[in-house]
């Protein structure tokens, strides 16, 4: 057995090349939608790709089970289980294996078993696999977003992504159920789960690769809870806000996503268009990192930094209805668009290069920057109420403590609330460390509050000044 790992690092998303070196031939479980790392292994390592797997319909990202079965007319090894709302629509058009419960299916030598596990979503399968070859007992477990090292994946991603009704409290009865399935599982099995730290599929997930189910039983919250109700109670609890593109991503791939045959190259626009975008309305996302954005920028321009929280926040705030331009290097251009096709943000209009921006101040046009302070800069200011403070963290950062008077706008939402946001004295915004609050005081200047500065080191700086908190 041939085992390879990947990674994205900017949607914290595992995938699993599995080959059987005796037969050449190999199977992808839960496929990114970039598929050339798994055609290239499989050329690098003289096999053939006949098979792709999913543990269940992904939220996070786009699949790229579809596009391995057009290109290398790879079997779909799907589930077939869970409520009937949730299945796979494009399945008819491939070759397909519908998979229920202790379903089994070879790969060459390798016997893979499908686990039904409903709890995460309905439909969600895990697959234990064995390498018949040499012995007669499993040796792992691809768990999907059913267990991850020490947590397990969060139910109400229907009902708050994809406004499923009821269908949260539901999900994490379930979860309870199948865990003491898991349980029952041998000590020995190595853990391949689908996420690590960062995902948004969990709230407490660890950044280590693997487990095994036995390092799992012991130290993994979940597994240690003997209550159903106490453990309904405490995984329903603080889960963050589901990414408003997990509902698109879930219509995308129960439908089947569009297949590329190649990732998208996004075209280098010329300068003199950037005036006439800009009329039009159109969103313009400026990649740059936020120091450069806030020392100068265009008028109008939002900006995402490309880094490993882009796509997370590019979900969130781009309109996946209508066209968008990026401002991006020449370098880095192409990345950018193939992040953004990671979660099907496909309606790139086009990219304008970073001189654009020095060209648009060279040309006479406005460039706006904002001011970015620390907490004992503005501590003073703050307590005799000369500012508007609006914290853009998560519900649970917010509840944990915030500064006195703020206003609670989770960034995901900032856009469609800065009506709310009162103009009448400077707007300084706030998260944990000043990374989200630059995107919002990019936002609030693109949406016309021009008095507005990001709060530099955040709420950990706050406190660490000793200033008030609520």
């Amino acid at each position: 057995m041939l085992l390879r790992y990947f990674y994205d690092q900017k949607l914290a998303q595992a995938s699993y090349f599995v080959g059987c070196q005796e037969t050449g031939e190999a199977i992808v479980v839960d496929p990114a939608r970039d598929v050339e790392p798994y055609l290239e292994a499989a050329e690098a390592e003289g096999m053939r790709i006949i098979g792709a797997a999913e543990t269940h319909i992904h939220a996070d990202f786009v699949s790229g089970a579809r596009e391995l079965a057009e290109r290398t007319g790879a079997t779909l090894y799907l589930s077939d289980a869970g409520d009937p709302a949730w299945k796979y629509r494009y399945t008819g058009q491939y070759r397909h294996v519908p998979l229920h419960d202790e379903d089994l299916f070879m790969v060459g030598n390798l016997r893979f078993e499908a686990l039904h596990t409903p709890g995460h979503t309905p439909e969600h399968i895990a697959l234990l696999v064995t390498d018949t070859a040499g012995a007669d007992r499993p040796m792992g477990l691809f768990s999907g977003d059913f267990v991850f090292v020490g947590d397990v994946g969060r139910p109400d991603l229907l009902e708050k992504a994809a406004r499923v009704a009821n269908t949260a409290e539901k999900g994490a009865r379930q979860m309870f159920h199948s865990l003491q399935r898991f349980k029952e599982l041998p000590d020995y099995l190595q853990l391949w789960p689908g996420h690590g730290a960062g995902s948004a599929c969990g709230k407490a997930l660890g950044a280590v690769p693997s487990s095994t189910v036995g390092y799992e039983k012991m130290f993994n919250w979940a597994l240690s809870q003997t209550s159903e109700e106490a453990f309904v109670r405490e995984l329903l609890a603080g889960q963050p806000e589901p990414p408003r593109y997990f509902a698109m991503m879930k219509r995308v791939n129960q439908e089947g996503p569009p297949v590329l045959h190649r990732l998208p190259l996004p075209e280098h626009l010329p300068f003199n268009r950037l005036a006439s975008a800009l009329q039009e309305k159109v969103m313009i996302v400026d990649s740059r990192r936020r120091g450069d954005f806030a020392a100068g920028h265009i008028p109008g321009t939002i900006n995402i930094p490309h880094n490993n929280s882009f796509i997370n926040w590019a979900g969130w705030l781009v309109d996946y209805d209508r066209p968008f331009y990026l401002i991006a290097s020449h370098q880095n251009a192409a990345q950018v668009a193939r992040d953004l096709a990671a979660i099907g943000l496909d309606n790139v209009a086009g990219y304008f290069d970073v001189p654009a921006v020095e060209s648009w101040a060279e040309n006479g046009y406005p460039v706006q920057s904002y001011d970015v302070i620390t907490p004992p800069e503005i501590g003073d200011r703050a307590l005799r109420g000369e500012v508007t403070f609006v914290d853009v963290r998560n519900q649970s950062e917010w509840d944990e403590g915030h500064i006195p008077g703020a206003r609670h706008i989770m960034l995901g939402y900032l856009n469609s609330q800065v009506g709310e946001i009162p103009t009448d004295k400077p707007v300084v915004v706030v998260c944990q460390s000043g990374n989200r609050s630059a995107i919002g005081a990019s936002i609030l200047q693109a949406r016309g509050i021009l008095a507005v500065a990001n709060l530099m080191g955040g709420m950990r700086d706050w406190k660490a000044a000793g200033l008030p908190m609520s």
